[in-house]
Parts: structure tokens; C-alpha cells; sequence
């Protein structure tokens, strides 16, 4: 009894309350709020050098987030941000009350001589934001490892996404008014109209581009064929474009062929040298100094390749996101879909739900990341026993619908020589020798169409054709086996569905 009595006598000398030097309050710094709060009230200039850095949520103080909500309000106004505009602003909103009324804002304005300093408060402030917003997070994954029905790797993946957002300063956020997104979306419209019209990563195929404006961000991207086609093939040459000619990062996923193979292939793209030779390390002096020459562009192109087998749509987000936050890659190509896994202990199950699920997480991806993720898929053994032409359709993409479904944009690389053809299946009969048809079958945001392209096999490249043969589907693209014989000899938008995918 004595013992307590001292304690409690202890206590009491270090106040009225308990000590609480030892406990621990959320990372916070009220008076860099205070202070920032002030700054933008006494200078029009503060403002404008913190709106990019703060929003509502970063501040401790509820008074604060009130505040700043009023300011944000007058500067998306281009109104004045003073202290009679926040206070009448407040009034009008009925939240001056909530604060301490004018007093509490005129108390703001007196703490801080200037705004010398506010963008180096700003980010301070924000930091604490972060580390909370860490501390609640931690607990979040805490609280689910002690969960013995929660899937291991569906709480490591949710960490990493979360975590992902922080570092790339997109934390969720909740709905945006219409006048902003309008706002937005003319802003984006201008930056087009500069660009000339590509308003997304250009592929280095004129025409293509021209259909597309670039591959578009959040964008799924199929691009189907048959086994022999030179879907490898036109992937590398796109990305060797992306990366050689216009400096775009590029990541490459291959499942099928190892990093080695893969950038032999760039090598006698770009070097204009045999693979086979490449492969044999037959080559002429003068061929050496022309390897040696030439590879140079190469050795600088920003191409991350990885070659994990059986890669699972988990592993590759977190791979993604590595790639996309260190290097700021801006395409992702994975080669290709059917030899993915659903995640990393799938043992065994229906094959066309693991697809599905693997469609939609590379769709999610895509949006997540904000980059268009192309992505090549196999096409079923449909095609080779089709009589007539062989030029696919959308119900041969294999082993799932969801593909189809997911896909902003479905494509179809179609080779005529690869049958034995001399010539095009078009009225003049065109000689298909070293040429190749690149076709939309499905495009979310676009027009339908089909663009020849020249394809070089003995250095597995594909390029621009000298001549112009792209085509429509409205127009010119009611070839055989494309469009069924129900919808031939129809009106032309009679051919097609809701979503613009011809039947």
C-alpha cells in the first residue's frame, strides 16, 4: 500500500493529468498547418505553390481540412484566397462556426510573416500525412496476417498495391465533380491538338497509329494469332520502335522465348543481319563492324525483358509496378497470355475461369498503372479448318470470352503466305509475297479496320509498307470468313453489334 501511494505521488508532480511522454500520438505538425494555412491566406503566390502538393485529407486538424476545402473552392473560381474570401467562403458554407469563427482565421494570418518557406512546410506537412496514412495501413496487414482465413498472397498483394499508391502519390480518391473532370479533359484535348493528333505511345507503324492515336493509356490490348504468324515478331519491332525511335521505356514480359533470344532478334532488326547467322556466329569481318556499329542505338534503348516462366498475373503486377515506378515504363508487352498462371499455387481447375480471371487482371492492371498493356494470345485450331480464307475472327480467340470481353482493343495478325498464297483475296488481286495484315477486330474507342504491313522474315521484322493499303470495315473489309454469310450483303452497319465488333 505504501509502494502505490509513492507512485501515485510521483504522478502527481509531473501534473494534474498522467504523464504521457511515453505514449504516442499520430505523426502530426499543427503549427506547419497553421503556418501554411496562413501563407495562403497573406500571398496570392502560396497558393498556387502548394495546391499541387496538398489536399483536404493531408491535414491533422479538422479545422484545418475546413479551411482548406474553402480555399480550394475560390481558387478553382480563380477567386482570390484572402482572409475576407475564406471567411465569407466559410460563411456560405456554413463551416466558419465549426473553426472558432473569424477569430481563428485571423489568429492564422498572424503566425506567419510571409510565405518564404510554405512549399518546404507544405511537403512536411504532407510527409506526416503519409507516415499516418503508413501507420493505418501496417495495421490494416497486421490485423490480416493474424487471419488465418485470409489467402497469404491476396493480403501480400494488397499491402504492395496500397503501399504502390503512396509511392506514387495516388491514393485513393473519391469521386470527382463533373466541372473538374470537364476541366481536365479539355486540357487533355489541347495537349492532343499539339502532339498532332497521337494522343497515346506511338507504335512506329504509321498507320496503325493513325487508327489508334497511339496506344492509349488503361488499355487492354490483345493481339491474336496463329502459331508462325509473327506475333513475337511485330511485338519486338513495335517496342524496338517504341524505344529506338522515340525514347519510350518498354517493358517486355516473355513466358515462351529468354531474354537472349529476344534481343538477338532486336539485334537483326536493327543491325540488318541474319538471325541465323547471328545465331551460328557466322559472320564476315565486314558484318562484324556493321554488328558492332549499328547495336549501339540498342545498348541505349530503355527495354526491360523478363523471362520468368509460367509468370502469374500476381508476380507480374508486382513486377509492373517495380518497373514502372524506378523506370518510368510506359507500355507493358507480354508474350503471351495462355502461358500465364491465375497466381502462383494455382494446382489445377477450369482452364477457361483461370483465363478469365487472368483477362481481368490484366485489364485491372492496365487501369491501375495507367500504361496500355498489349498482350498476345493464341488463337483455336478453328482457323486452319475454316475453308476459303483464313483470316481470323473474333470467336477464335482460345479458351475464353473473356478476352474478348476485357479487351479495350482486339487485333489479328494475318499472313496469306503462310498458306501457301500468292496473292491477296482483294478485287485486283494484289501479290501478298513478304506482306502481312494487321487487323482491328475490336476497338472500344475507335474505328475498325486493317493495315498491310511488310514483313521481313529472315530478320523476324515487321515495318511500314511503301504503299498505303489500309482499309475499313464499313468499306472494303467484307472479305470472306470475316463477316458472316448472314450479315453479307446487308447495310454495312447491319454487320455490326452494339459495340461497334462486327459478328
Amino acid at each position: 500500500m505504501e509502494k502505490i501511494k509513492t507512485e501515485n505521488k510521483n504522478i502527481r508532480k509531473k501534473g494534474t493529468v498522467v504523464s504521457l511522454e511515453k505514449g504516442k500520438l499520430p505523426p502530426q505538425a499543427i503549427d506547419l498547418e497553421e503556418a501554411v494555412l496562413g501563407a495562403m491566406m497573406i500571398d496570392k503566390e502560396a497558393i498556387d505553390m502548394v495546391i499541387d502538393i496538398l489536399h483536404a485529407k493531408v491535414f491533422y486538424k479538422e479545422q484545418h481540412t475546413l479551411i482548406y476545402n474553402a480555399m480550394f473552392d475560390l481558387f478553382k473560381k480563380s477567386l482570390p484566397t484572402d482572409l475576407l474570401m475564406v471567411s465569407e467562403q466559410m460563411r456560405k458554407e456554413g463551416t466558419l462556426d465549426a473553426i472558432g469563427g473569424d477569430y481563428y482565421l485571423i489568429n492564422l494570418t498572424q503566425k506567419v510573416a510571409s510565405s518564404a518557406h510554405v512549399e518546404h512546410h507544405a511537403r512536411i506537412v504532407l510527409e506526416k500525412y503519409i507516415k499516418r496514412v503508413l501507420i493505418g495501413i501496417s495495421t490494416e496487414i497486421i490485423e490480416e496476417s493474424y487471419d488465418d482465413t485470409a489467402d497469404v498472397f491476396d493480403v501480400l498483394d494488397g499491402a504492395e498495391t496500397k503501399l504502390f499508391e503512396i509511392a506514387q502519390g495516388n491514393l485513393k480518391k473519391g469521386s470527382v465533380d463533373a466541372q473538374t473532370l470537364v476541366s481536365q479533359a479539355i486540357s487533355k484535348i489541347e495537349e492532343i491538338g499539339k502532339q498532332e493528333g497521337m494522343s497515346g505511345v506511338a507504335s512506329g507503324f504509321t498507320k496503325i497509329d493513325e487508327i489508334t492515336s497511339g496506344w492509349q493509356a488503361s488499355d487492354l490490348v490483345i493481339i491474336a494469332a496463329r502459331p508462325g504468324m509473327g506475333k513475337t515478331a511485330f511485338v519486338m519491332s513495335m517496342a524496338k520502335n517504341m524505344a529506338i525511335q522515340f525514347d519510350i521505356p518498354v517493358a517486355i514480359f516473355s513466358l515462351e522465348m529468354s531474354s537472349v533470344q529476344l534481343i538477338t532478334r532486336m539485334i537483326s532488326s536493327e543491325t540488318g543481319l541474319r538471325s541465323e547467322k547471328l545465331r551460328k556466329g557466322d559472320l564476315q569481318p565486314h558484318e562484324w563492324e556493321q554488328l558492332s556499329v549499328k547495336v549501339k542505338n540498342l545498348t541505349k534503348a530503355p527495354i526491360f525483358i523478363d523471362d520468368t516462366p509460367s509468370l502469374s498475373i500476381f508476380d507480374l503486377r508486382a513486377k509492373a509496378r517495380r518497373l514502372v515506378s524506378k523506370h518510368g515504363v510506359k507500355v507493358i508487352i507480354i508474350d503471351y497470355l495462355q502461358l500465364m498462371t491465375a497466381s502462383v499455387n494455382t494446382k489445377s481447375g477450369n482452364r477457361e475461369q483461370e483465363i478469365s480471371t487472368i483477362s481481368r487482371g490484366l485489364k485491372a492492371l492496365a487501369k491501375e498503372l495507367s500504361v496500355p498493356v498489349i498482350t498476345l494470345s493464341q488463337l483455336s485450331r478453328a482457323v486452319e479448318t475454316r475453308g476459303g480464307v483464313k483470316r481470323p475472327l473474333l470467336s477464335d480467340l482460345r479458351e475464353s470470352g473473356a478476352i474478348e470481353q476485357d479487351a479495350d482493343i482486339v487485333s489479328f495478325i494475318y499472313r496469306p503466305e503462310y498458306y501457301q498464297l500468292e496473292d491477296w483475296d482483294d478485287a485486283d488481286r494484289t501479290p501478298c509475297k513478304g506482306e502481312a495484315e494487321f487487323i482491328f477486330a475490336k476497338h472500344r474507342n475507335g474505328s475498325l479496320g486493317s493495315v498491310r504491313l511488310k514483313f521481313t522474315a529472315e530478320l523476324a521484322e515487321f515495318s511500314d509498307l511503301e504503299q498505303d493499303f489500309t482499309t475499313s470495315f464499313s468499306s472494303k473489309m467484307n472479305h470472306e470468313n470475316l463477316i458472316p454469310d448472314s450479315a453479307k450483303n446487308t447495310n454495312p452497319s447491319e454487320a455490326f453489334n452494339e459495340g461497334g465488333v462486327p459478328f
